[in-house]
């Protein structure tokens, strides 16, 4: 077969198979139709086959060295940026979405790569824990198994294919069978193709990532609750990771998922700050709503105030902006309409419309929205998350009331406050209800950006993802592929070189209560 042949078809470990009869193609947001490639739906049967290649290649590969891992990493970094400006222009049609952003992508797409390369090269991400002397017991993270994981529809390289989930469960020695997005089926073939080339240079067993097609539910439903996939990873809506997290807790033997779910990212504005800086908070403010026509898992779709002048200055600000604000085009038509559906629900609801911009066919309207914080106390529905570019105004008549919504909200991917420094000392209790919604608290700025680093947490209580305990971005997500094993009064010959007496690998350890690069 040739290049062209294989786009439409499964990846399985390093061959291609097209068994299916049922097709799909994408759509192209900005030309608005459907492109001419067809794509095969997964059979159940290449979905076996699959699983069956990654539990052979688990065995291989969880005994791979933490070096060997990392080179893989690295030649899949390296392979990406070989698709060149292909992959670009093959994303921008299937998800509509800017060039320079999707340059930017990419590069976190393999900043994240490489990240973890060095993480797993270092090795003290295995937090190796030894006591002594009798009974003898160390302990260390293993890799959990293979991995089911789907790409999410708003970032078609970042959370995709070699996305952040990927590159997690890879750097822990897992084995990886992806499901791809129906909205971007092409891009998520070429950047399966640059894995595929890496795991042949890298001389990685084959079936350690296979990829799979599907645009219904029925394919992503099979993989969940495969008896060989020992956890799942999601990125989407709550409709569909609370799907996944039923079928997976449903089984003879359950499994985690660890499914983000969506979050209205309340923003707290404190009257003081509004009175400095208003006008400026209100332009920023619409930014961050708007960015990606609102296609961000933390787009601040909740922001609260309290009555008072300065309050009132600051909405008249949001006001008039929202209404210059151009419109734009959503990832796919069921987006389009599940946010135009959205904003009409709330509307019947009782949901006063504070400003608005000009509609356009086939686009994404920005709006503002208002209601006040005794209807959303009353029905706390109104604060479920609409994704997309709007926005909620609650209106607090006072800052008891803003503490009583806050109390209120639902787990969170974040909560941010603005304030000056005296409103934030006085208001110190908003911010310990807060720590108890969400993963992750900003103060005077946006939520907006997700920095890849060691210390982010992009997670929170439920329903913004299951379980809380973790993060789908920055190093620590790795521990959601993992689990601890305790070896105990073992041998030396047969201890990991994590455990060892003489810390070969020299990482970190905690021996004895302390932490230290020592041997023993």
């Amino acid at each position: 077969m040739n290049r062209t042949s294989l786009t439409g078809l499964q990846m399985i470990g390093n061959n291609f198979s097209g068994e299916g009869d049922h097709t799909f193609r994408a759509f192209a947001p900005l030309q608005q139709q459907w492109l001419p490639q067809e794509f095969r739906e997964a059979t159940t049967g290449e979905i076996d086959s699959a699983l069956n290649l990654a539990a052979q290649a688990f065995t291989v590969y969880k005994k791979t060295t933490p070096q060997q891992r990392a080179a893989f990493l690295q030649a899949i970094a390296e392979e990406i940026i070989s698709l060149g400006d292909e992959l670009i222009n093959v994303a921008s049609a299937e998800s509509g979405l800017p060039l320079p952003r999707l340059q930017g992508e990419r590069d976190r797409t393999t900043g994240q790569l490489r990240l973890f390369a060095a993480t797993i090269t270092e090795g003290s991400w295995v937090n190796a824990r030894i006591t002594t002397p009798a009974p003898d017991l160390r302990q260390m993270q293993i890799p959990i198994g293979v991995t089911g994981i789907f790409g999410a529809s708003n970032f078609p390289l970042a959370f995709s294919v070699a996305g952040g989930d990927t590159t997690a469960a890879l750097a822990a020695g897992c084995t990886v069978v992806f499901k791809a997005h129906p909205a971007h089926p092409h891009t998520s073939h070429l950047t399966a193709t640059a894995i595929r080339k890496a795991v042949l240079r890298t001389n990685m067993p084959d079936g350690v990532f296979s990829l799979v097609h599907g645009a219904s539910h029925e394919t992503g439903q099979y993989l969940a609750a495969h008896p060989l996939v020992s956890a799942i990873a999601f990125t989407g809506s709550f409709k569909g990771g609370k799907a996944l997290f039923d079928t997976a807790t449903r089984r003879a033997v359950p499994i985690p998922v660890f499914a983000e779910m969506g979050s209205v990212n309340p923003v707290f504005f404190l009257p003081g700050i509004l009175r400095e800086k208003g006008t400026a908070l209100a332009t920023q403010f619409l930014q961050s709503v708007t960015l990606g026509t609102g296609q961000f898992c933390t787009n601040p779709g909740l922001f609260i105030t309290a009555a008072g002048n300065d309050t009132d200055a600051f909405i008249n600000a949001l006001r008039q902006g929202v209404g210059t604000l151009p419109n734009g085009y959503m990832l796919t038509p069921g987006i389009l309409a599940a946010y135009n559906n959205g904003i009409a629900t709330l509307r019947e609801q009782g949901v006063e419309v504070l400003g608005e911009a000009t509609p356009a066919d086939q686009q994404a309207t920005p709006s503002l929205l208002q209601v006040t914080a005794a209807q959303v106390l009353e029905n706390p529905v109104l604060c479920h998350e609409v994704f997309g570019p709007s926005s909620l105004h609650i209106h607090a008549g006072s800052i008891e009331e803003i503490y009583s919504v806050a109390r209120r909200l639902e787990g969170q991917l974040t909560a941010t406050i603005h304030g000056t420094e005296e409103e934030l000392q006085q208001h110190a209790a908003l911010i310990d209800i807060l720590r108890e919604k969400a993963g992750r608290i900003i103060i005077n700025g946006f939520p907006t950006g997700v920095a890849v680093s060691h210390a982010m947490v992009h997670g929170g209580p439920w329903p913004a993802t299951t379980p809380a305990a973790g993060t789908s971005v920055g190093t620590a997500a790795i521990y959601r592929f993992c689990r601890p094993v305790c070896y105990q009064d073992f041998p030396a010959y047969l201890l990991p070189p994590e455990l060892q007496d003489e810390n070969p690998m020299k990482i970190w350890r905690q021996v004895n209560g302390d932490i230290s690069k020592n041997s023993l």
